[in-house]
């Protein structure tokens, strides 16, 4: 995603969407929310639906890696409050889903990510393809 792009992103623009609650341990000497929280925050968008039973989206003996991940911080997180968090699909391969996420604090875009989660098997440690069904699954956030 180009920044310029991001600039106009919404929270409402993400079909899944949650929150986190900031933590005073969350912040740095300057005293906003330390740069490294930013991926974590972005790993609640991710876990919350991925990992969820209901989806369907985890074939078995089968986890979920990061292959890829591009983060743009584009303002700061400051504490008190809670931290927006969008989620889309934007594409779906054979073993692995491409993500884009947006953090938001009091309606702001403060960081956006593009990440690609591969399936993989946990004996053979390889790339593990999606199951029909986890496709019609994560489509339906695109």
């Amino acid at each position: 995603m180009a920044l310029d792009k991001d600039a106009e992103l919404r929270y409402e623009d993400f079909p899944l969407r949650t929150y986190d609650k900031i933590r005073y341990v969350d912040t740095d000497r300057q005293g906003h929310v330390n740069n490294a929280m930013f991926s974590t925050y972005m790993e609640t968008g991710r876990v919350e639906f991925m990992s969820d039973p209901a989806m369907g989206v985890l074939d078995d003996n089968a986890s979920f890696v990061i292959a890829n991940s591009n983060l743009n911080l584009l303002g700061e997180i400051n504490w008190p409050g809670t931290v927006e968090i969008g989620t889309r699909v934007v594409r779906i391969g054979n073993s692995s889903v491409t993500l884009t996420q947006g953090l938001f604090q009091n309606g702001n875009l403060v960081a956006t990510a593009d990440t690609v989660i591969v399936q993989m098997n946990e004996a053979t440690r390889k790339s593990h393809p999606l199951t029909d069904f986890a496709k019609q699954s994560f489509s339906t956030f695109m």
